[in-house]
C-alpha cells in the first residue's frame, strides 16, 4: 500500500470551499487497499478531534493555542509534525493542496527530506495577488523552492497551467478539472426540504432569486450584482450564499442603495446542504473579477440554472457564447468584469426568453457531466498523479 501526506491548510468540517472539496471528493474514491492518505490541517475549532478518520484520510489537526497564534506557527509545526508521522509512516509522496502549502514542503527539504511532492493549483486569487502579498513577498524564495523541487504539478485550468513555469518549474504539469458537487449531479433533492426553504428564505409567488453560491470576498464581486439589482425589477432579489471579508461592506451598500427587503444574506452554509440554496433560486450569477476554475458555477450548471459570469481565470474552460465563442455549444451568458448593466441586460434575456434558457442550460448540464466528472477526475488523479510520483 502506498502512502500519501497531504497539507492542507482547512478541511471538514470547517471552512470547507472548493479545494477541501476536492481532496474528499477525490480520496473517497480511491481504495484505500491502494492508497492510504494522511492529511495535517489547523484546528480551527476546539470541540473537534486532533486526530480522526475521515472517508479515506487520517486527519491531524494541530494548534498553538489561539486562532491567531496557531496560524502563524502553522507552517513549523505542520513541518514538525510531518517528520514526526513519517518516522512511523515512511511516506511515498507529499501532496500540498494550493500554493501556500508549498512553505512546509521547501521546509522539510531544507531540512534534509527527499520526499517526492505534488503539487495541486487550485487557487482563486490572482497571481499577482498570491505572490506579491506584503507579508508573503520575503519568503516567496522558499515558494519557489517548492515549485521547482515538484515531481509533478496538477491544475485545474489552463489559466493555472501558465504560473509554474513563472516560478522556475520545469516538470510536467497535469491539467485534471474539478467536478460538480455530486448532489446537484444527481438532483438528489427532497420536495419538501427545497419548499420549506422557500417559506424561510421567504420566497414568494412571482419572485425571482438570483444566487451566488461563495465567499464574500473581492475576487467574487458580489457589489456589482448588488448595484446591478437596483436596475432590476422589484421581485427580482439576490440570495448571498456565504460569508467572508466583505459582508459589512455589502451590507452597508444594501442599506445605501434601499435594497434591504431585495437581499438575502445567510452566512456560512455547509457544504453538504448549499445545493438547496442553488435549488430555490432562479438565476445563477456570479461576475468573478478572479477563478482558479470555478466549481460554484459548475455546479450551478449541474442543477441548470441559467449562469450569468465573466470569463476571467479558469471560467473560461466551460463558460460559452455565440459573442465570445462562436463555433462552441452555448453553455452561459458572458458578461464584462465590473458591468451591472451588462447583468441587468443578461437577466431581461433569460427572464424574456424560455426556450434559449432551456436549451443553453440542458446543453450546459451535458457538458458539467461529461468532462466534470470526481468518477472520471478520481481515476486521472491516481493513475496521472499519484501512481507516477509513488512507482
Amino acid at each position: 500500500m502506498k502512502k500519501i501526506l497531504i497539507f492542507s491548510l482547512s478541511y471538514y468540517p470547517v471552512n470547507v470551499s472548493g479545494a477541501e472539496g476536492a481532496i474528499k471528493e477525490i480520496t473517497d474514491r480511491i481504495n484505500p487497499n491502494e492508497i492510504e492518505f494522511h492529511m495535517i490541517t489547523m484546528l480551527f475549532d476546539k470541540s473537534l478531534p486532533r486526530n480522526e478518520k475521515l472517508g479515506n484520510i487520517n486527519v491531524y489537526r494541530i494548534d498553538f493555542g489561539s486562532l491567531y497564534l496557531s496560524k502563524i506557527m502553522f507552517i513549523p509545526l505542520a513541518v514538525l509534525k510531518a517528520f514526526s508521522l513519517n518516522k512511523k509512516h515512511k511516506f511515498d509522496a507529499i501532496w500540498s493542496m494550493m500554493t501556500y502549502m508549498l512553505f512546509p514542503v521547501a521546509l522539510m527539504r531544507i531540512f534534509g527530506s527527499r520526499i517526492p511532492h505534488i503539487l495541486t493549483l487550485q487557487d482563486g486569487d490572482p497571481y499577482d495577488k498570491v505572490f506579491k502579498r506584503l507579508f508573503i513577498k520575503p519568503f516567496v524564495p522558499l515558494l519557489d523552492l517548492g515549485f521547482r523541487t515538484a515531481s509533478i504539478i496538477q491544475v485545474i485550468s489552463s489559466y493555472l497551467g501558465e504560473w509554474p513555469e513563472k516560478r522556475g518549474y520545469k516538470g510536467e504539469i497535469v491539467k485534471i478539472y474539478n467536478g460538480a458537487n455530486p448532489r446537484d449531479v444527481a438532483a438528489d433533492f427532497d420536495d419538501q426540504v427545497i419548499e420549506n426553504l422557500k417559506k424561510e428564505l421567504g420566497k414568494k409567488e412571482g419572485d425571482i432569486f438570483l444566487v451566488n453560491t461563495a465567499r464574500l470576498v473581492y475576487q467574487k464581486a458580489a457589489n456589482i450584482t448588488i448595484q446591478a439589482l437596483k436596475m432590476l425589477p422589484e421581485n427580482v432579489k439576490f440570495l448571498a450564499v456565504g460569508g467572508g471579508d466583505e459582508e459589512k461592506m455589502l451590507k452597508d451598500l444594501v442599506k445605501e442603495l434601499e435594497l434591504e427587503h431585495r437581499v438575502i444574506f445567510t452566512g456560512m452554509v455547509d457544504r453538504s446542504v448549499v445545493s438547496n440554496y442553488r435549488k430555490v433560486s432562479d438565476i445563477f450569477v456570479g461576475p468573478s473579477r478572479s477563478e482558479g476554475l470555478g466549481n460554484a458555477f459548475l455546479s450551478a450548471m449541474a442543477t441548470k440554472l441559467p449562469v450569468i459570469s465573466t470569463r476571467v481565470g479558469g471560467i473560461k474552460e466551460f463558460l460559452f457564447d455565440k459573442k465570445h465563442n462562436p463555433e462552441e455549444t452555448e453553455t452561459g451568458w458572458v458578461v464584462d468584469v465590473d458591468s451591472p448593466e451588462q447583468i441587468v441586460e443578461a437577466v431581461k434575456d433569460i427572464l424574456a426568453n424560455s426556450e434559449k434558457v432551456a436549451r443553453i442550460t440542458e446543453d450546459a448540464r451535458a457538458m458539467v457531466l461529461r468532462k466534470f466528472n470526481w468518477d472520471m477526475i478520481a481515476v486521472d488523479m491516481k493513475e496521472k498523479v499519484f501512481d507516477k510520483v509513488t512507482k
